[in-house]
């Protein structure tokens, strides 16, 4: 890279003083802007080459499809506009069930599973009962199958027949989404807890700040920021499984489109409630990547996570 100095055409003595510092601007070395100019060479070329091997895939997996011997009836019973145009208003109008089932369901799953997360990480051998139900409830419902999980709340809650629990099932499917998930997000918040390093609370100890105030203000910070990734993950998964809050008989996306199914024996509805669903999920799934990556690339530069 070369130095081009630029003259003032002042006289020495003359402007701000003799001596002054002339500035100095960049101009790229010939060999930079060749190296520039092909690496954009080669960005272009990978680009072109991934949209054409895109095409090529697309073209063969559509030419495989179409000419498969059972290909009629797979389209008319899977894709049929008719009962696709049918069913797109009740699936929309259904997803927005799922939508609050996300919002309320994922307050409670960071809540609990934040006090689930505190409670075994707490210090002293008077906190081990603590500890002891804290690991037990986190064991129990991430070996528990989610789909039995909600069976046993929807359908066997009711069954009890006690005096001012609701029936609801929308209430008890989100009830017993909030069981399942805040065992994975306790585990989740638990390895961010520690994963910081314990001179960051002998620091805040030694600055005055009680256990409590440490874990407030010095250790939870840093161990949200660092899991930030993972818990968008889960919030992901939770978006998806609203759906199954239907085997209760709430009227979700997916209840709404097995009403048709039932009624016309064509499973195009199943295939609207599907792409609506990936159509909600995409969006924070581009967004769990993006912080992923400005963390990795945070981290890697040496700054704070």
């Amino acid at each position: 890279m070369t130095f081009v100095k630029e003259e003032s055409g002042e006289e020495p003595g003359e402007g701000s003083g003799e001596g002054d510092v002339h500035e100095a601007s960049y101009v790229p070395s010939k060999r930079r802007i060749e190296r520039e100019r092909y690496k954009r060479a080669r960005a272009r070329r990978a680009t072109a080459i991934g949209a054409l091997s895109t095409l090529v895939t697309g073209v063969v997996l559509y030419l495989v499809v179409v000419n498969a011997p059972g290909w009629p009836r797979t389209k008319e019973t899977f894709f049929n506009a008719e009962y696709a145009r049918e069913a797109f208003p009740k699936v929309l109008e259904g997803l927005w069930l799922n939508v609050r089932l996300l919002l309320v369901c994922g307050v409670a799953v960071l809540v609990l599973g934040m006090l689930i997360a505190v409670a075994r990480t707490l210090r002293g051998p008077v906190f081990f009962p603590l500890r002891a139900l804290a690991a037990a409830y986190t064991d129990f419902f991430r070996g528990l199958p989610l789909i039995i999980n909600l069976m046993i709340v929807v359908l066997g809650v009711p069954a009890l027949r006690l005096q001012g629990i609701t029936v609801d099932p929308v209430l008890l499917g989100g009830t017993a989404l909030t069981l399942t998930y805040s065992a994975y997000v306790a585990e989740v918040f638990r390895a961010g807890i520690e994963s910081v390093h314990p001179s960051q609370r002998a620091a805040a100890r030694s600055l005055g700040l009680s256990n409590r105030q440490s874990l407030r203000y010095v250790v939870l910070p840093q161990a949200v920021r660092r899991q930030m990734p993972p818990l968008l993950n889960d919030l992901v998964s939770l978006q998806k499984d609203t759906g199954l809050v239907s085997i209760g008989g709430a009227v979700d996306a997916v209840r709404a489109a097995d009403i048709i199914v039932g009624r016309s024996l064509n499973y195009t509805p199943y295939i609207v409630a599907g792409l609506v669903f990936v159509a909600l999920t995409i969006p924070m799934t581009r967004f769990t990547d993006w912080v992923t990556a400005r963390m990795d690339r945070r981290q890697a530069q040496g700054g704070s996570i």
